[in-house]
């Protein structure tokens, strides 16, 4: 045997040592697979074996502050397809279109996908659902699922909001508190082969979805009918673009009811509830049409903002007294104009006939612009705009809504020149947002601790089990109880002898304040547009409720006195009622009772030979307006004549010049009114006219709060037609 060379020796040795270090290195690659990157192999391959369907968790109940039931998830059931475990997708595809009543060309593109799962519909009834399992087809499952309903539909919308499809919050508490509504979702996994084929015993698991937690809101289902019925029934009968009412607890910050009309229902929240928009929706473009839906959805009572008026002199009223600038009896004169400003003239709303000597008392309830213009210039621009930023505006609330604004207030006191003091203090060349009026104001109610709003009181679990609390919380006091006590002495003032006296209700003192400021759009005082509102506190010896109303660009007459302050008396009412405060009747209630006095008719009347007659019989008046002259002639009046009111009481007066607006005229409401009273209206507007017809009229062209020229003819249908 030949004995092997040194060269032969040399290339075993080579062999082994390569041999070795393969073996070595794949050893090494071994350890590496299966120590450090094993879980994340094994995770791969399960990935690949298997396939989950979603489960979705139930989302949480929105109850209010009573335990009623606002926003609820219904049962119902989703469709899926596993296309790799369909054996006849022609014969499928028919089979669940006439169960899902759906274009079977669509399913059969859904089931013919290269995926391992694909959804057929989500939210099917049950009845479908039970069907579809008879059939027994291969690849189509039926997972439980949850619908979100509202069951009163458009009630307290604003508050609520909505979710979309896959139930993800996307307005109002349902977005704000949708990570703890939502829950966990769950799985449902099976192994498949690799077609994706199922696999026999294969321990299919599921993996079940953790429930969403239930909010709590501080609304009163009641107490929110109460304002939304009241803003409805002011909609209708003064045309507004849109009412709000708002009932906040002044000691907690708790909001009561916040109802904004007109409203949308949750259930379809991109459907106008009124038909005649909706038919005008269905040709718009979709940037427009989301533009309407976004209209739509906005919450003016914390998404827009401003001009308060004269509600805002409560406000500055509150700065003065705490700041010992003035007092309840402090004496101030009126002479129906501020004449000492540089470049400008203002007015007091009865310049015409002004209120002379008064105390601030007085100057609150004849909503004196001369008083509080006097006040603010007193204050100082320092000292009031402390009180601005004190009293919460300039700045956001807290409020649990999505979009709120901060108001428009000066970034500082530089740029207030004396003539933005002047304003100012009268509510003009300020705006604010509702949710912040109301809160300041509530602060005044309170004993002066600005709250944050509370809409959420807590969350709880499916057992009623507390997981979450909360607590009301002082922002900062403003103002000291003793200046508390002194603007409600004032405010209630306001309604039993000054401007709010239609916000009187029987047996409970009410403090208030009436305000009517002309709108802002694009930068521009818009003619004709108005927005009147009221706000209030009561009882006002023992705050229990702030109401605020504001009616927003209402047809015909504007004043706050006339179409807000009605409205928050009817709340007032209703809400302390049900609330169970029991009315305290004074001995000067029940006299004032006794002396009832009916309402003589001053209609077509100059404004001088109406006031005289109106102070003879013991009754006060307003007109709230600039526009008068000694010609002035009254058109309308409320209450109207011959109704029954206790003597003292004011009567809102409505002059031609209400409706004028340089050569144009805003038509009055004459829907409803004799043909005597039409004549008398239009004469006193200078307009033509032509009637057809007798009784009362129920057609007018053009309508009520549109701008026509002087010159226009008017054509009115009385509710008799011959012919």
């Amino acid at each position: 045997m030949a004995t092997p060379s040194n060269t032969s020796k040399k290339r075993l040795v080579f062999i082994f040592v390569v041999v070795l270090i393969i073996i070595f290195a794949l050893i090494i690659r071994l350890g590496y697979i299966q120590i450090v990157t094993g879980e994340e192999l094994k995770k791969g391959a399960l990935e690949q074996w298997t396939k989950g369907i979603e489960i979705k968790a139930k989302r949480g109940v929105i109850y209010d502050r009573n335990g009623k039931k606002l926003a609820i998830s219904v049962s119902s059931y989703t469709v899926w397809a596993s296309p790799a475990d369909i054996e006849e997708p022609k014969k499928t595809a028919k089979a669940v279109a006439e169960v899902l009543d759906m274009d079977e060309e669509i399913i059969f593109g859904k089931i013919t996908k290269e995926q391992r799962t694909e959804k057929i519909k989500q939210w099917i009834t049950k009845e479908e659902a039970n069907e579809l399992r008879k059939l027994g087809l291969p690849g189509i499952e039926i997972v439980d699922d949850n619908k979100r309903f509202y069951p009163y539909e458009d009630f307290a919308s604003y508050i609520i909001g909505f979710t979309n499809i896959d139930s993800d919050g996307l307005y109002g508490i349902e977005k704000t508190y949708d990570k703890y509504l939502s829950g966990t979702p769950g799985r449902w996994i099976k192994t498949t082969d690799a077609g994706g084929k199922q696999m026999p015993y294969d321990g299919e698991r599921v993996f079940e979805a953790e429930d969403g937690l239930n909010v709590v809101l501080t609304i009163d289902e009641t107490i929110q009918h109460f304002a939304e019925k009241a803003a409805l029934e002011s909609l209708i009968t003064n045309k507004a673009k849109n009412v709000s009412v708002l009932v906040m607890e002044p000691n907690t910050g708790d909001i009561l009811a916040m109802a904004t009309l007109p409203q949308y229902n949750p259930n379809n929240p991109r459907e106008p509830l009124d038909e005649v928009t909706k038919k005008q929706w269905d040709d718009l473009p979709s940037e427009e049409l989301k533009k309407k839906w976004y209209d739509m959805w906005r919450n003016f009572a914390i998404n827009d903002a401003y001009e308060p008026g004269s509600t805002f002199k409560t406000i500055v009223a509150a700065a003065a007294i705490e700041e010992n600038i003035a007092d309840i009896n402090t004496n101030f004169y009126c002479n129906g104009f501020i004449r000492d400003i540089p470049g400008a003239l203002l007015k007091c709303s009865r310049w015409y006939n002004p209120h002379g000597a008064q105390t601030l008392k007085e100057g609150m309830e004849n909503s004196c612009n001369v008083v509080f213009v006097n006040l603010g210039r007193k204050l100082g621009k320092e000292k009031l705009y402390k009180y601005i930023k004190g009293f919460g505006f300039g700045e956001t609330t807290g409020i649990e809504l999505t979009g709120e604004q901060a108001g428009i207030i000066p970034v500082n006191t530089d740029v207030i020149k004396e003539v933005n003091l002047a304003t100012m203090s009268y509510g003009h060349g300020i705006a604010v947002t509702p949710i912040q009026l109301i809160n300041a104001v509530s602060a005044i109610g309170n004993g002066g601790n600005l709250m944050k709003p509370r809409l959420v009181s807590r969350l709880i679990d499916d057992e009623g089990n507390i997981v979450f609390t909360n607590e009301p919380e002082i922002k900062r006091q403003v103002i000291s109880k003793s200046t508390s006590d002194t603007m409600l002495e004032m405010m209630e003032a306001v309604v039993s002898n000054g401007t709010g006296t239609n916000a009187y209700v029987p047996g409970y003192k009410v403090a208030g304040k009436t305000g009517t400021a002309q709108k802002i759009i694009d930068g521009k005082y818009a003619p004709g547009k108005y927005i009147g509102s009221f706000i209030a506190v009561a009882p006002a010896t023992d705050p229990k409720i702030a109401v605020l109303v504001i009616v927003d660009e209402p047809s015909g007459i504007y004043y706050g006195g006339s179409i807000a302050a009605p409205v928050a008396g009817k709340v007032i009412e209703e809400t302390l009622s049900y609330l169970e405060v029991k009315p305290q009747f004074t001995e000067e209630e029940k006299e004032q009772f006794e002396n009832i006095e009916e309402v003589p008719d001053v209609r077509n009347k100059t404004i001088g030979e109406a006031g005289r007659k109106l102070t003879e019989l013991g009754f006060k008046y307003t007109t709230e307006t600039d526009y008068i002259t000694e010609k002035s002639k009254i058109i309308e009046q409320f209450p109207l004549p011959g109704t029954k009111v206790s003597k003292g009481s004011i009567i809102d007066l409505y002059l031609d010049e209400d409706f004028k607006n340089a050569e144009k005229i805003i038509m009055p409401n004459l829907k409803g009114k004799s043909r005597d009273d039409v004549i008398r209206v239009l004469d006193g507007l200078s307009l033509k006219y032509q009637f057809k017809g007798e009784g009362a009229v129920i057609k007018q062209n053009p309508e009520p709060g549109v701008e026509v020229d002087i010159n226009s003819n008017v054509e009115v249908e009385f509710s008799n037609i011959e012919g």
